[in-house]
């Protein structure tokens, strides 16, 4: 009996194995070895290692064009993160019945985000391109001429944001969807019986009811909002002239053109502790709110 229950109690850890295997693999060890790698002035083939303790991070504060995708990430997320929570948040409110419209609409908005990065990117290079982009020649023909989307540094980042909202708003308007679906019907037969309008339902008994899932979605685009690369990457690769620089792109260019390993780490690392302290500052003010609901 002994040995059958010590049996039973490990069968639960090895299913959790896999997750915990690729978790130490692909999270935990690039971590550890980011940090490590910081303190090298070393290549990306991690040759000719010389140890330089605090210097990259000297260095770090030092970079004028840190500061500059330090300030393109964070106007990036001030801008995309709630714009894209906000759309997301008032289409899933029209999308929450099971209707064939709204499912055919939900599918659709979903579509985006199974696409890839480079595919999105190429496909709105052919929409948007100065020269040969769809868009672009209608609106010419039409007599408003030549728009340089792609290469003008004043509109360049406001069509990049675009871009990433149109890409990855989807997943946040299926996830407020099923947090909207599991909301108690009889608040809002209640509501309807006070004579509470659409609208108010939405604001005094939605939102409420599933503001944890919008804490989620809150969180985990800011996240993601600040180590955007591959939308960035594929169509203007930081340009014109470092506009559309953000950090990870720039962490990019350091570790593998510059062949910088050592101070790309550095540059990782320094993001990894902002979104450390940021997803923290939000967590907690998370658990505030629930506790004093």
């Amino acid at each position: 009996m002994h040995k059958r229950r010590r049996k039973i109690s490990i069968i639960p850890y090895l299913f959790v194995a896999p997750v915990i295997i690729l978790l130490l693999v692909f999270n935990i060890a690039p971590l550890f070895v980011a940090f490590v790698t910081s303190a090298f002035d070393v290549s990306t083939t991690l040759s000719d290692a010389r140890f330089v303790g605090f210097g990259n991070y000297v260095e770090v504060f030092q970079d004028s064009r840190f500061w500059n995708s330090l300030f393109v990430t964070f106007k990036w997320t001030i801008i995309e993160v709630p714009l894209q929570v906000l759309v997301a948040f008032f289409l899933s409110a029209l999308l929450t019945k099971n209707t064939i419209l709204n499912k055919f609409f939900r599918a659709n908005f979903f579509l985006p985000i199974i696409c890839s990065a480079t595919a999105t990117g190429i496909m709105w290079k052919f929409i948007l391109h100065s020269n040969v982009g769809y868009l672009t020649y209608i609106i010419n023909s039409v007599g408003f001429g030549k728009i340089n989307f792609m290469n003008d540094p004043a509109i360049t980042f406001y069509v990049i944001v675009f871009m990433s909202i149109w890409k990855t708003f989807g997943i946040s308007t299926i996830i407020f969807v099923g947090a909207m679906q599991n909301v108690p019907a009889n608040l809002y037969e209640a509501a309807e019986l006070d004579g509470a309008s659409k609208s108010r339902q939405l604001f005094s008994i939605t939102l409420p009811e599933i503001s944890s899932t919008l804490w989620f979605v809150i969180i985990t685009r800011l996240i993601s909002a600040f180590q955007v690369f591959d939308i960035v990457y594929t169509t203007t690769g930081g340009g014109p002239n470092f506009s559309t620089e953000t950090l990870v792109t720039y962490i990019y260019t350091r570790a593998f053109e510059v062949n910088r390993m050592g101070y790309a780490s550095a540059l990782s690392v320094c993001l990894f502790i902002l979104i450390l302290i940021i997803t923290i500052i939000l967590y907690t003010r998370m658990l505030i709110q629930e506790k004093n609901n």
